[in-house]
């Protein structure tokens, strides 16, 4: 009877030894020899699976950018693309089963955050990929040298990289939200010749856009500012104030949370103002984008935000630049225009999980992508879709007329390419060849003004401990619906502001000082590194 207890209790610990082992120890092995430079990447044919969040706009076997890579490098793929909306239930599905394929790509760090980085890679689910780079991937580690900020935000706590990012270079790489727009035909009708540059000119203009009519059609229904619950408006506004982020942020090296400052009262003051004045959209807090949009093709609304302003009005590109983009202001209380920047960096767009079974065969796959030549060819796919060579030694490329039954030029290159809609790893920038357009001169000009001047990162892309996420995660579900919903109640006069230091009390209770050391913390070894 003992020996047969002893026994049971041998086995028992063996299953546990063998389900506690690292996972990455338990990585498929593959046989394939790698050639460490050119085409193809192997000699032998082999085939991988990969994960991504899809368009809907083609399947990605059907992609020509695809097809074509394939044939280069030999390293044929099984696609996984659920749609955008269900991505990140799907990934974290396959997490929690095991049943995760060799590679995710192109989620990005609202689906894949960087929590899940760290706690994967500590579990073995994701492979390091330090190793891999330095050996297979000198796209990669030309990049990371010479952009020592990039390895910084990319770099978990334990010093391994679980996920390469998408890096963007060019006019727009340093804006961090659509920006602000003036309709133009509305300056040109009210004789405005110099855009406001404080936020008591700003009052003056919407106030004008209110009564004068600016959309001559006799009617009192112009919008001066619109926004969808001011998601999009917030960060240009919040400026004025001498704030960069609506949440954590760092000023000169100190972190605070910036919605229990007297710098964010008085933005809710002077939005509140708006708000009771009529100047800004009653139905901002309630209303769906598609609902902002049909108000701007209306040519009912003033000052507007989006990343195009013809997304807003339906105008052409020729015409959108008749629209100037918001020039930052000061206040009373903010001296210096500011604004934020946007770090240029997007991570989590590529992993390899520990079922892959040829690691440097992938590494190699997308150190293309970080390669100049790499980014055009996954941007603008093979020759003969969207464009042609009109003088190859010159490095000139001529444009092709779309299909028929594609609205833009844009919807078809959703087909041809995983780049679009979504951010696919690489070193991205502008593509050489391509001579630009009026609109892309008018865009350039207007960033360099109005956006390179003022703008400063709110706070460096960090990783959090464990610990630090799990009581960070804590802290955030209640504290971040709060604001956002007292924001709301401020701004439309539901809630009177003599209600601020009950506010700033109620914040204070949720913990705010532990969540602020958190990145105080995370800051400074950020910092350090």
């Amino acid at each position: 009877m003992k020996k047969l207890i002893f026994l049971l209790l041998t086995a028992v610990l063996v299953v546990a030894a063998c389900s506690s082992k690292d996972v990455s120890k338990e990585k498929p092995s593959s046989n394939v020899e790698v050639n460490k430079e050119g085409f193809p990447i192997v000699d032998k044919e082999i085939e991988l699976s990969l994960m991504a969040p899809g368009t809907g706009l083609a399947e990605w076997k059907d992609m020509s950018t695809l097809q074509e890579y394939s044939k280069m490098t030999n390293i044929n793929f099984k696609y996984e693309t659920p749609p955008m909306s269900d991505f990140k239930t799907k990934l974290n599905l396959a997490f929690a089963s095991g049943d995760v394929a060799d590679i995710i790509y192109g989620a990005g760090t609202s689906d894949f955050t960087p929590a899940m980085e760290v706690d994967y890679g500590k579990q073995g689910v994701l492979l390091p990929l330090e190793e891999l780079i330095e050996e297979y991937a000198p796209n990669i580690k030309k990049m990371l040298e010479e952009n020592p900020d990039v390895k910084k935000s990319i770099t978990t706590v334990d010093g391994h990289i679980y996920s390469l990012p998408r890096v963007s270079i060019g006019p727009t790489s340093s804006w961090y939200r659509g920006p602000l727009w003036y309709n133009g035909q509305w300056l040109d009708a009210l004789g405005i010749k110099e855009l406001p540059k404080t936020t008591d000119e700003l009052f003056e203009l919407l106030k004008r856009f209110k009564i004068e009519d600016p959309n001559g059609n006799g009617k009192a229904d112009e919008i001066p500012l619109i926004d969808v619950k001011m998601d999009s408006t917030r960060p240009w506004l919040l400026g004025a104030f001498g704030i960069k982020e609506w949440g954590i942020e760092e000023v000169n090296g100190k972190v605070r949370y910036a919605p229990m400052t007297e710098n964010y009262k008085e933005y809710l003051t002077y939005m509140n103002k708006l708000y009771e004045e009529k100047l800004l959209d009653p139905e901002t807090f309630s209303q769906s984008d598609e609902q902002k949009k049909a108000k701007g093709q209306e040519n009912r609304v003033g000052l507007f935000p989006d990343y195009y302003s013809f997304f807003t009005t339906g105008e052409t590109e020729e015409k959108a630049m008749n629209n100037p983009m918001f020039y930052p202001l000061t206040s009373s209380i903010s001296e210096e225009a500011v604004i934020p920047r946007s770090t240029a960096i997007q991570r989590g767009t590529f992993s390899i999980t520990s079922n892959n079974p040829n690691p440097e065969a992938s590494i190699r796959w997308v150190d293309y992508f970080y390669s100049k030549e790499g980014y055009e060819f996954l941007n603008m796919g093979p020759e003969g879709h969207l464009w042609e060579w009109a003088d190859k030694e010159g490095g000139k490329r001529v444009k092709l007329d779309i299909p028929e039954g594609f609205k833009s030029a844009e919807d078809y290159r959703g087909t041809l390419t995983p780049d679009y809609g979504i951010s696919p790893p690489s070193l991205s920038g502008p593509i050489e060849g391509n001579e630009p357009t009026d609109f892309d001169n008018f865009i350039e000009s207007e960033t360099n003004d109005k956006i390179e001047p003022f703008a400063k990162v709110p706070y460096p892309l960090v990783y959090l401990t464990q610990e630090e996420q799990q009581q960070a995660n804590t802290i955030e579900v209640d504290l971040q619906s709060y604001v956002e919903q007292m924001e709301a109640k401020f701004i439309t006069g539901v809630e009177p502001l003599s209600n601020w230091d009950k506010y700033v009390k109620t914040i204070e209770n949720m913990n705010i000082e532990q969540y602020v050391q958190i990145y105080q913390d995370a800051y400074d070894r950020w910092a350090e590194s």
